[in-house]
């Protein structure tokens, strides 16, 4: 698609990265990280993924002082954290391409106006 091989790059990535989230997942947890996230549970891995999107907020908004290098680092460890939930959900990141692909030609408002009225799925009681 693109001469530069970026997109072939991504989903060569992806892909790796989905092989190994899925081969560590049901690893010792004392020696893997990712398989340490699964062994603790969701409530564990969102914690992740919560403190990440946070990080990320705030490299956001320092990048016009520090530059965008931690900006970067963060979006990779919210990215990385959070094809971990969907691993463990067992979901990966063509699931979440499919949707992105759905979207694609779509006005904004369009999506957002067909989503449920309650703006999408609300968390349920455990």
């Amino acid at each position: 698609m693109n001469p530069s091989g970026r997109p072939e790059l991504a989903t060569r990535i992806l892909d790796a990265l989905d092989r190994v989230l899925a081969a560590r997942r049901d690893q010792d947890p004392e020696a893997s990280y990712v398989a340490s996230l699964h062994h603790k549970g969701m409530d564990k891995i969102l914690e992740k993924v919560g403190e990440e999107a946070i990080e990320t907020l705030i490299a956001a908004k320092n990048a016009a002082n520090v530059g965008t290098d931690p900006l970067v680092r963060e979006t990779a460890d919210l990215w990385f954290h959070s094809l971990v939930m969907l691993s463990h959900l067992g979901l990966s990141h063509r699931d979440v391409l499919e949707e992105l692909a759905r979207r694609f030609g779509v006005s904004g408002h369009e999506e957002k106006a067909a989503r449920d009225p309650g703006r999408g799925p609300q968390p349920t009681a455990t």
